[in-house]
């Protein structure tokens, strides 16, 4: 039998080094080496997905602004089960690797693909049956933000499988130590998004940012068209993502290898889970938020304000986000390789040097954010003078609070890695659905009581779910810490016994 063959496809030379490396070297530089490509990829895939709401600012309309709003709960359902698949499968197969059982996990890798892609058909066919109420139940509260976001859907719809591909595919890619090549295929998708945005939603003649620029050309499909270009670029980030894994050293992805077994089923939900409760609620919790805007704000023309605001601000944050993301989705493959090698105290010390790094960098973007929050909603959240005011005092009192979510997200990220689903799911939980539906729910009324208008305390709700969420996740994550320390302290004791009883033979 072949060295290829004996694992699972994967060469034993590859393997074994990348094994070393994981597993030896200082895992600061481990984690900023795989975090950089991350970083910029995901820093990329924010950009883009703000590029869909500046460029449709530029069709001067709070009801096509707020129409990207509403279609977020979509994109968040569509992203849970690509996370689902994607993280479930990818963290099953860093632990798999870091016991060098390298068939089992070539067969995790075809197993959590292929149900990720059988998930986004499943949601494309349902989507397009039901488009009409599913615009209602996402939020839409008039007649024209219910037409534009039917016609933005659509495009969304039929871009789902892949879209769930590509998720699993930058999963696997980056949780066996190869970002690179997950950075290619992300920035490259997003790159072309941005430049087929003003092409596909503009048409020869449009004037832009204010008059400054006239487009020469343009295919003129409004909202739609931004969604047609997203749908196209998720196509070739799938395509290129898709060749990553083909020539890197990562688990190759062969069909024949899929299996219905319930213990590979298990597996992606023990790794999975955290990332589609987090998601999911992610939609649950926008939905929420769409539907308190109709219950407590007054007038068409203030609800296709608030919602335009709130979508501004929403794209804002994730930018903001996705910077601490990809920070930790450079430990992830660090923690799971470890962890599966039971080198406790390099997880533990690993996560402490990304907490710390990620709260510092945290503290100064929310600075940056406070002092310029007015000309940088500006530029995204609504074309009206309303609309911007509720965006940029909406952003100054998130940002109090984001630096807490380096504790929240990480430790989410690490029990979700070291597959503690229970635990995970619970932090993953907290800020989008134990804390904040609540809180927008309940505020807006409160505020009423004390005399505020209800737009106060839909201006407020993420701070104070984002300080509850800390305080929830804050003692879960110092008793697995604890406990990881535990564990180690056992091995090396063990160890040391061995050693010693060595010595006495």
């Amino acid at each position: 039998m072949s060295e290829e063959s004996k694992n699972g496809g994967t060469p034993k030379s590859a393997a074994e080094a990348k094994f070393i490396k994981m597993t030896t070297e200082p895992v600061e530089r481990l984690v900023a080496q795989l975090a950089v490509p991350t970083i910029i990829s995901m820093l990329v895939t924010s950009f883009y997905n703000l590029a869909d709401t500046f460029f449709v600012r530029q069709l001067e309309s709070d009801s096509m602004i707020a129409a990207v709003g509403i279609v977020f709960p979509l994109m968040a359902i569509i992203q849970s089960f690509g996370f689902f698949c994607g993280h479930g499968s990818g963290n099953y197969i860093s632990r798999a690797l870091g016991r060098r059982d390298y068939k089992d996990a070539e067969t995790m890798a075809a197993t959590g693909f292929g149900y990720a892609v059988m998930f986004g058909l499943g949601i494309c066919v349902l989507g397009s049956l039901f488009r009409g109420p599913f615009v209602t139940l996402l939020g839409a509260k008039t007649e024209a933000t219910a037409a534009a976001s039917a016609e933005y859907m659509q495009w969304i719809l039929l871009a789902a499988p892949f879209m769930t591909g590509a998720f699993v595919l930058n999963n696997q890619l980056r949780m066996q130590g190869n970002a690179f090549f997950a950075m290619i295929g992300l920035t490259s998708g997003s790159v072309l998004n941005v430049v087929l945005d003003p092409v596909f939603i503009f048409k020869n003649g449009d004037k832009l940012f204010g008059g400054a620029i006239t487009m020469p050309f343009g295919l003129g499909f409004g909202v739609g068209g931004a969604a047609l270009a997203t749908g196209l670029s998720q196509l070739v980030s799938f395509a290129l993502l898709l060749g990553g894994i083909h020539f890197s050293d990562n688990i190759k992805i062969r069909l024949k290898n899929f299996s219905f077994k319930p213990y590979y089923f298990k597996g992606i939900i023990q790794g999975g889970l955290p990332s589609l409760v987090r998601q999911g609620l992610a939609s649950v919790s926008t939905m929420a938020l769409n539907h308190a805007v109709g219950l407590y704000i007054d007038g068409g023309e203030m609800i296709d304000a608030v919602q335009a605001a709130m979508t501004g601000v929403s794209k804002l944050m994730n930018v903001a986000a996705s910077a601490l993301i990809g920070f930790g989705q450079g430990f992830q493959p660090v923690c799971g390789f470890n962890y599966g090698a039971k080198k406790y105290g390099r997880v533990r010390r690993a996560y402490w040097f990304c907490v710390r790094l990620g709260f510092a960098v945290l503290v100064c973007l929310s600075a940056v954010g406070i002092i310029f929050a007015k000309p940088i909603t500006a530029a995204i959240a609504g074309s009206s003078e309303l609309a911007q005011s509720i965006a940029a005092v909406t952003l100054r009192i998130q940002l109090l609070s984001f630096p807490l979510m380096s504790w929240v997200m990480l430790i989410n990220m690490m029990l979700q890695n070291i597959g503690m689903t229970f635990r995970a799911t619970v932090v993953a939980m907290t800020r989008q659905g134990l804390t904040f539906i609540p809180c927008v729910l309940g505020l807006p009324p409160l505020a009423a009581l004390l005399g505020f208008e209800p737009v106060v305390g839909l201006e407020t709700a993420q701070f104070f779910a984002d300080v509850l969420a800390f305080f929830i996740s804050l003692p879960i994550g110092l008793a697995v810490l604890k406990q990881l320390k535990e564990q180690g302290d056992q091995l090396e004791d063990r160890d040391e016994r061995v050693r010693s009883q060595k010595i006495d033979d």
